[in-house]
């Protein structure tokens, strides 16, 4: 060992025990695992040779349990910041190999000084999960590391990004950040987050689960909605990651960033002029309508397997970033339900808070209907996008692909809660409720009297009777939809600016966006309003 009064082979040494973290048989077995270690997660996430590590020599302070002999520099967390595609990000990763990643004091601290810094700087921050939980031998001090950590989460939202990569174990007390910040990715197979464990819940409950199937990335994303991407390993996932940031601005006073395309701003598609179905219960889907009316076709899908019926996430339009929010005729017909609701309505306020404009495709036949979705809350959680869309500022557009019934069309950013442009094609169906219900309320004495004049010269059979009452309902049903349930009513009373030929649609919203560049609008002055959780 060099001796310890040569300060440059001090360093040296300090050094190499910060970059060996846990040591090199604890760094195999992550790759064993399938998993990079924190250092080089962190490295593939910034730019090459940008990052600028902090609190590399923090060692913990406690002296129990023999942990005194037992004090490696950085002290499992790995912090810092750097570049992504040019432009500044502030990220820790948990290092696994160094006391499970588990949080001290003071890596608790590594990374509040990193939060504060990212605050004043306005700049995005990921967090790469990995960890153990709270360090047991510390007590008291570790809970209240993460306490600290979850204010400053708490404070940063819709200040600057906040990304959160759980990388491996995420438990207990350590789920509330991701759960606090913007967007969570998950790595199938080798990450899980739950409050408690499948051990707890066997002496609690007895019922017996596994960790995967408890908080695996799978169960994450398909069915709590708590994960927002599964990537298949590290190396995915925080390419994901890079590409989200991509989309999103430095902080809350930022514009989105611009990326350069060859893709015409007036490119119009024939394609779209067909894409509806001529049958109204047909269905199509909304994707192959994202992806023909934006830059090159590529549309970066958030939530994708959760909530499948309500389609979200970010695309460019002439080379401006914005958010989507569509039905999905292709699942459950597009309706809305609880699980559809609170992912729209999250999406949209992170995209309101980060002055990305949004665009809607609306073809919604209206809210699931159902005891379980009455008993679960549906006033409550529809109401939640209802609320996102009213409260939202930056531009908004919609365009009305075909059904837009009853409260779903004013809960779609309608014209009616500061929709700056809406759109309608001509396959729009703009009603109370659609035609098959509306025919009995509006026309049943008139189904009564088809009957009736049918059986006047004689008496006709059950089977009869059935046959000419449906062939009355679908005359009249045709009869509402031309007169009625169609997109120029609502055109002549200016709730719908514009009946549009959809192979138009990507040239009119662009035009649109360029229109409302300067767009400032605001809210009454407040401290917050009251959305209904």
């Amino acid at each position: 060992m060099e001796p310890l009064n040569d300060p440059a082979a001090e360093l040296a040494r300090r050094d190499r025990e910060a970059e060996e973290g846990g040591g090199p048989e604890r760094r195999e077995r992550q790759h064993r695992e399938g998993k990079l270690s924190a250092r080089e997660r962190i490295l593939l996430l910034l730019d090459e040779d940008s990052f600028e590590e902090t609190d590399r020599l923090v060692t913990h302070r406690c002296n129990d349990f023999g942990m005194a002999e037992r004090r490696i520099p950085g002290d499992g967390f790995v912090t810092g910041y750097g570049r992504v595609d040019g432009r500044t990000v502030f990220a820790f990763a948990q290092d696994f190999t160094v006391f499970g990643g588990s949080l001290s004091e003071t890596n608790a601290a590594k990374i509040v000084k990193l939060m504060d810094m990212a605050m004043r700087v306005g700049a995005p921050i990921v967090g790469l999960n990995d960890s153990g939980g709270a360090r047991i031998q510390e007590g008291v001090v570790s809970l209240a590391g993460y306490a600290d950590i979850f204010l400053r989460n708490t404070l940063a939202s819709g200040v600057v990004p906040q990304i959160s990569a759980i990388l491996g174990p995420c438990a207990g007390g350590a789920v509330y950040s991701p759960a606090i910040t913007d967007f969570t990715l998950m790595v199938d197979k080798t990450s899980y987050m739950f409050v408690t464990g499948p051990d707890v819940i066997k002496t609690v409950t007895h019922e017996e689960v596994t960790k995967e199937k408890l908080g695996g990335a799978t169960t994450h994303n398909e069915i709590s909605g708590v994960a927002h991407f599964l990537a298949h390993d590290d190396r995915e996932c925080i390419a994901m990651v890079r590409e989200l940031l991509s989309f999103l601005p430095s902080n809350n006073l930022d514009d989105p960033p611009r990326r350069a395309t060859l893709d015409p701003a007036d490119r119009a598609d024939a394609a779209l002029d067909t894409l509806v179905p001529p049958e109204s219960n047909q269905p199509y889907d909304i994707k192959d309508v994202i992806t023909r009316i934006v830059d090159d076709g590529y549309f970066f899908e958030v939530h994708e397997h959760f909530a499948r019926n309500l389609v979200v996430g970010f695309a460019r339009m002439n080379g401006r970033s914005v958010g989507i929010v569509a039905n999905q005729p292709a699942f459950l017909a597009g309706v809305l339900d609880i699980d559809a609701s609170v992912k729209g309505a999250r999406f949209v306020r992170f995209c309101d808070a980060f002055n990305i404009p949004l665009i809607t495709l609306e073809d919604v036949p209206g809210f699931l209907p159902g005891t379980q979705q009455e008993y679960g809350g549906i006033i409550r959680h529809g109401a939640k996008l209802l609320y996102a869309f009213a409260e939202a500022t930056v531009p908004k557009l919609t365009v009305i692909t075909r059904k837009a019934y009853g409260g779903a069309y004013c809960v779609m950013s309608s014209k009616h809660i500061r929709t700056d442009l809406n759109l309608a094609w001509p396959t729009a169906e703009i009603a109370v409720m659609g035609p098959e219900g509306a025919v009995n309320i509006v026309y049943g004495r008139e189904l009564e009297q088809a009957v009736r004049e049918a059986g006047h010269e004689r008496a006709l059979t059950e089977e009869e009777k059935t046959a000419i009452l449906a062939e009355a309902r679908a005359a009249k049903a045709h009869e509402f939809r031309e007169q009625f349930a169609n997109p120029y009513v609502a055109a002549e009373r200016g709730y719908v600016d514009a009946v549009i030929r959809p192979r138009e649609t990507r040239h009119r919203l662009i035009r649109a966006l360029e229109m409302l560049e300067g767009k400032r609008d605001k809210n009454p002055p407040k401290k917050h309003g009251n959305i209904p959780l």
